[in-house]
């Protein structure tokens, strides 16, 4: 989707990274004091959302760069940090969380890659492990054409062996990332789903053979891969379509070089089905069986949910029974009744994706 709209926070630098972005766009930008001059723009129009995902923000980040992923009560987290790198998205998947999360949703790009780099070194001096990515509040990758912050995050990270970035994405924007020294401490990860889900719910994405090729590509320049199906929707005939997506990716891939894939199943916060119902009027993504979850979110009926993971679990380990696989906010049960284990001890599945991390990238083993 294109960017219409640019306004710049006075408080941004005029330096280099804002002069790149503003000669990609190629559009004049508006310099603001604050924000409300953006959400009055936005909210001057019948889908002020889809108007969001046109106009870009540059602005400071004022909160935390660095931070835990929140989680959810009652369901397993994976213990991932967070790079607070911007918000919200220029694709327009029916399903995404962000349109209920943010009032009204702005696109921003939070300027200051020598912000981001003083905060990565304190965590690069940590003896520990992190496992660091940018795709909690956006697509890490919707920013490869227009900015330095991509490649930038890449070279910082290869510098050091504690730590790991994750490039979450639905794009194939990858170019500027292909001849990159990335010393193995980056994985490009992409989030999937079945051709259909793709035509029907997830708008302005690329297509899921577009997206696995840019996996080969990036796999050929030593780059590895994880995988994300979240969320994967119930509907008639979906087992055997998953199944099928699963069988391409090992078309497309190795699997040697996939470090995990999660899965996890739609939910939703109540008030979202609303903004569904407004904004993708054809679609049915709300209208599944569901039931009101611990978390107060809507989600698939427990049986419903374990039948299509366990179909999944074992497709995948029918091509390497090694591959981590791991869910995404589930609780005991599912756990169990899919896997037949479940990691009970506080950070345990935090410490499985490490050992990966440890095994595929070569990160100080020393810290585990």
């Amino acid at each position: 989707m294109k960017i219409h709209q640019l306004f710049i926070d006075n408080a941004c630098t005029r330096n280099d990274e804002v002069d790149y972005i503003i000669s990609k766009l190629n559009i004049e930008p508006q310099w603001v004091d604050n924000s409300q001059p953006v959400y009055d723009f936005i909210n001057n129009d019948s889908d002020p959302i889809l108007k969001a995902k046109k106009t870009l923000f540059l602005t400071k980040n004022r909160g935390a760069v660095i931070k835990e992923c929140p989680g959810t009560s009652f369901y397993t987290c994976c213990d991932y940090t967070i790079l607070h790198t911007g918000t919200f998205c220029t694709m327009d998947c029916s399903y995404c969380i962000l349109q209920a999360y943010f009032h009204p949703p702005i696109l921003q790009y939070f300027t200051g890659l020598e912000t981001f780099g003083q905060n990565l070194e304190q965590i690069f001096t940590k003896n520990q492990i992190f496992r660091i990515g940018t795709g909690e509040y956006t697509d890490s990758l919707i920013w490869e054409k227009i900015t330095l912050q991509p490649k930038f995050l890449v070279e910082q990270f290869a510098t050091q062996n504690n730590s790991l970035l994750e490039l979450k994405t639905k794009t194939t924007n990858i170019e500027s990332l292909l001849d990159l020294d990335h010393n193995g401490k980056t994985i490009i990860a992409w989030s999937l789903n079945t051709p259909d889900v793709i035509s029907s719910e997830e708008k302005g994405t690329a297509s899921l053979k577009s997206r696995l090729e840019a996996a080969k590509r990036v796999e050929a320049k030593g780059y590895k891969l994880a995988f994300h199906f979240d969320p994967m929707v119930i509907y008639p005939g979906c087992e055997e379509q998953y199944q099928k997506v699963i069988h391409q990716i090992f078309k497309y891939v190795h699997p040697e070089n996939i470090v995990w894939i999660s899965i996890g199943s739609f939910r939703f916060m109540p008030r979202l089905k609303q903004v569904i119902e407004k904004r993708f009027i054809d679609s049915t993504i709300c209208y599944g069986e569901f039931i009101l979850g611990l978390d107060n979110k809507m989600r698939y009926f427990k049986p419903l949910r374990i039948k299509l993971y366990r179909a999944i679990i074992e497709t995948i380990k029918e091509y390497d029974p090694n591959i981590l696989v791991y869910f995404c906010m589930e609780d005991e049960e599912v756990w169990e009744k899919s896997f037949g284990f479940f990691p009970k001890r506080v950070g345990e599945l935090g410490n499985l994706l490490d050992k990966s991390a440890v095994r595929h990238c070569g990160l100080n083993s020393l810290f585990l």
